[in-house]
């Protein structure tokens, strides 16, 4: 086993899933679907077959009744019951021979990619007989009219409690293989990162300031924040910021008001938190609660 069981808990039950549009599509034979980058994405196969490949991007294959895991260097065929997500981090296309009926759901994650470094795409073959509950609930995503391609409108408490369900099923497959990262969902392999992600993510609202930070992980501030920057992919106050508005929308939407959300999470006025709100989400922290409600109401 590659990673902490508890620190996969924290991150599968701290994830806050904003999903769009559930769809049901049929291909033809011959027929492409594209999986447009920019959102996770989750594809569920209901009938027949769809092939993808993954060309240059990095994607892990799961066979759940083989029991391999490999990282996926060509094209893959996929048959009804099997699963596929990507992160978004590029376009992909699926492609059917024969025909297919899919059911495909974008989605936006709340979470620091640190600790949620999932591959370009994660292929879960025999995904039905890992999850059985969670491929029932795929199957009836997205209902759609007779010979059309339907849209039903993420917005809704039961889709959305749906695609969460299916998606932590797939996480939770890709993080009990081996293509997760070893030590994930803390992937830094260096134990010193590894010590102030995890003093970051259980303290959010504490002073963290880079010098603090560097201290912790026993490395000058230069040092610290090229390493960090090289293993997360971000600088390590973009990073800090991540994990204290992820942990905002969680608050938020459990109730919290927008002034014991800022004083827990280490503000020094509601104005500035409601300013680091925005610019990280594009709406008011207090709009965003609201919108939040709305949809539970839904």
């Amino acid at each position: 086993m590659t990673f902490d069981p508890a620190a996969l808990e924290e991150v599968l039950s701290s994830l806050v899933v904003r999903t769009g549009p559930a769809r049901r599509s049929t291909l033809g034979a011959g027929g492409l679907h594209p999986v447009v980058p920019g959102h996770v994405t989750l594809v569920y196969v209901v009938e027949g077959e769809i092939s993808v490949d993954p060309r240059d991007t990095l994607a892990c294959d799961l066979d759940v009744e083989a029991g391999t895991v490999s990282r996926l260097d060509g094209s893959r065929t996929l048959l009804a019951g099997d699963a596929i997500l990507s992160a978004g981090h590029g376009p992909s296309v699926l492609h059917s021979e024969s025909g297919a009926r899919i059911v495909t759901v974008e989605m936006d994650l709340d979470w620091p990619r640190a600790a949620l470094p999932l591959p370009s795409l994660v292929l879960v073959g025999g995904f039905a007989a890992l999850e059985p509950a969670a491929a029932a609930l795929a199957a009836e995503l997205g209902p759609c009219l007779d010979g059309q391609d339907g849209v039903r409108l993420g917005d809704s408490v039961i889709c959305r409690t749906m695609v969460t369900a299916v998606l932590l099923a797939v996480i939770r497959a890709w993080a009990h293989s081996t293509c997760a990262p070893h030590g994930w969902p803390r992937r830094a392999q260096d134990p010193f990162l590894e010590r102030v992600v995890a003093a970051v993510m259980d303290e959010p609202g504490h002073e963290w300031t880079v010098d603090a930070l560097a201290s912790m992980g026993a490395m000058s501030r230069t040092i610290f924040a090229e390493r960090f920057r090289s293993a997360f992919g971000q600088s390590p106050a973009s990073f800090v910021t991540e994990v204290r508005m992820a942990r905002a929308k969680t608050m938020l939407s459990a109730g919290h008001s927008v002034s014991e959300t800022s004083r827990e999470l280490g503000y020094s006025s509601d104005e500035g938190f409601s300013r680091a709100f925005r610019r990280h989400t594009g709406t008011a922290p207090s709009l965003w609660r609201t919108h939040q409600r709305d949809e539970i109401a839904s």
